[in-house]
């Protein structure tokens, strides 16, 4: 499993996401941006989201 916690990039944030594929992570990601804090994703974004995926 992949793991992310949205406080690892927006400081505060208690969300986190499990997904099996990183592709799967990154959707549930992109969709918690959007809804939550209003963020458009960019590469730049991506970039730092991957950076901060865990394998569990």
């Amino acid at each position: 499993m992949k793991q992310i916690a949205c406080g690892d990039i927006v400081p505060g944030c208690a969300f986190t996401a499990e997904a099996k594929t990183e592709e799967e992570l990154l959707a549930k990601v992109a969709e918690h941006a959007k809804t939550v804090h209003a963020i458009e994703v960019t590469p730049e974004l991506v970039n730092q989201v991957k950076a901060k995926i865990k394998n569990t």
